[in-house]
């Protein structure tokens, strides 16, 4: 079977739904969901979106604090190209029906209140409470939902982009869109496309702690390193500092704007330690804060510190944090009366593949936005609700080029064969594949975390090489599931980080190696891999 598009959307996050919106406007789009709208990361985004909204505020402020979290890697380029068309694109958001929280005055929509988060220097988050990522979601679901060129798969994921040279198309190379398949049957078929985003969010599920929900695979970065595309400083993974500890409670973060409203983080015996690791305290970066907590574990055996409230006013705690009150008391915890335990844990990923300033990679006809894609904004951490802005902005310039290009790209060729599966069988050995996966996400935990060393790097690289040969051995062997998929998927990105992490002689933001604690002026540049064609392994490019 066979769907041809003038446009393909894998993932349908913020970006993605910001940029089918804007490409309907020429042509039919196909957005292709893991799950059902509006599940993905950007519906669990708490904090906010971060832009210039208030008159005490500028550009180069915004600026200055996204370069400086960003510890000399951000792209000067593109951080002024998405501040400066941030508050535009949240305007936008606004008009779509987005319901930001209002100041008590306020006289119509646009009388937003600020907040503050750590890194930042001004109050210039724009949220809907505690559920900002929930509340833009659900504007961009019901635009996209009943937008008549508009069509949504859900339960589908993406297996491979399809790539001219791999199937001697026609013409010079270029991606046609990609092979997907229905979750439920199980059924393999062609999305044609002249154009297709990539964006699939993050990886975050690579670890044994996240705060990503189970569709952050890190499948669009797998994808596109397949089809040879150039990905970059993918061992910048920013480890939320604040998510729920409790053994129900999976994948709760609780926002850093905890934090910027008052909130202490402090050891099992009531006392503060953030002071003591950094001038702004609570209020520093989040690679800061989080490697403050993974060495107070570490130093006196605690299995989790705390983030206290209980000083805070009740009753604005109430009306600012309603979502992560009700969660917390779901567990028996009431902020109100007690702190709450905390850990770190894997939530956003800086790197990933390649762009450029309209979202373009090097392979013709692929986009990437969003969390998936590099861009050059975050360098090597990420400004807290920079990353919603980022999604907005990229999804709408990724959108544009697209549409501009379109009367000048060739229909789509004709010859696209449909999935071989070769001699692979269904496979009755689930357990193969649930072991890998929990084999892959502890060994990235112990070796590839908060704090790396080269000892734990090179462990890291010799059990992937294992994993990743069995790995591809049962993905030839057995019919696609998308639990395979994602496995095969979730190793290759593994790789990838471990590379990355191994290949940059420094540490910077993100990244800390205790083998190399100091940055270094000669690293001063993104790491970029690419796929070497002998091995299929990751190597400088």
């Amino acid at each position: 079977m066979r769907r041809d598009f003038d446009f393909l959307v894998i993932g349908s996050g913020i970006a993605g739904l910001s940029f089918a919106l804007e490409a309907a406007k020429a042509g039919t789009v196909c957005v292709v969901t893991k799950d059902r709208l509006p599940e993905g990361s950007s519906q669990y985004a708490q904090g906010g979106v971060a832009t210039v909204w208030s008159p005490d505020d500028s550009f180069a402020s915004h600026a200055a604090d996204t370069e400086r979290a960003g510890a000399g890697l951000c792209h000067r380029e593109i951080v002024d190209l998405v501040i400066r068309e941030g508050p535009e694109r949240v305007r936008e958001m606004i008009a779509r029906g987005t319901r930001f929280s209002l100041r008590p005055d306020a006289e119509d929509a646009y009388d937003v209140d600020l907040g503050l988060e750590g890194g930042h220097s001004k109050r210039r988050i724009l949220h809907a409470l505690d559920a900002t990522g929930r509340e833009m979601m659900r504007a961009l679901v019901e635009a996209v939902t009943a937008h008549p060129k508009i069509r949504v798969l859900e339960r589908h994921i993406a297996v491979d982009l399809i790539a001219s040279s791999k199937f001697d198309l026609p013409g010079p190379e270029r991606c046609w869109g990609a092979y997907l398949l229905d979750v439920d049957s199980e059924r393999l078929t062609v999305c044609a496309a002249r154009s297709t985003l990539l964006a699939t969010g993050g990886a975050g599920k690579v670890y044994l702690y996240t705060s990503n929900p189970d569709v952050a695979s890190g499948d669009g970065v797998a994808m596109a390193f397949r089809a040879g595309v150039p990905i970059a400083n993918m061992e910048f993974i920013q480890f939320h500092p604040t998510c729920l500890y409790h053994p129900k409670a999976k994948s709760f973060l609780v926002s850093e704007t905890v934090r910027g409203e008052g909130g202490t983080l402090v050891r099992p015996d009531g006392s503060r330690f953030m002071p003591e690791y950094d001038e702004r305290a609570e209020l520093a970066p989040r690679d800061v804060v989080a490697r403050a907590i993974d060495q107070e574990m570490k130093l006196h055996g605690f299995d989790n510190v705390f983030l206290d409230v209980t000083h805070c006013d009740p009753v604005f705690l109430e009306k600012r944090f309603p979502t992560i009150l009700a969660r917390c008391r779901a567990f028996g915890i009431d902020p109100l009366e007690e702190p709450i335990p905390v850990v770190p844990a894997a939530h956003y990923t800086c790197g990933g593949v390649g762009t450029d300033e309209s979202g373009r990679t090097p392979l013709p006809g692929l986009y990437a936005a969003g969390e998936v894609a590099m861009t050059g904004l975050h360098g090597a951490n990420r400004l807290a609700s920079n990353s919603l802005l980022e999604g907005l902005v990229f999804g709408r310039r990724a959108a544009e080029d697209a549409a501009s290009r379109l009367a000048e790209v060739a229909p789509v060729p004709k010859g696209i064969p449909d999935w071989n599966p070769g001699r692979a069988r269904t496979s009755d050995e689930a357990v193969l594949i649930t072991q890998k996966w929990d084999e892959i996400r502890r060994l990235m935990w112990n070796y590839v975390g908060i704090v790396r060393s080269d000892r734990r790097l090179g462990r890291a690289r010799g059990r992937m090489d294992v994993i990743l040969e069995e790995i591809e051995r049962d993905y030839w062997d057995f019919l696609p599931t998308a639990d395979l998929i994602e496995l095969r998927n979730l190793a290759t990105v593994a790789d990838v980080i471990i590379a990355s992490a191994s290949h940059r002689r420094e540490s910077r933001g993100l990244h800390f190696n205790v083998d190399c604690p100091e940055p270094s002026d000669r690293w001063q540049r993104d790491t970029v891999l690419v796929r070497d064609p002998s091995t299929h392994r990751p190597v400088p490019a």
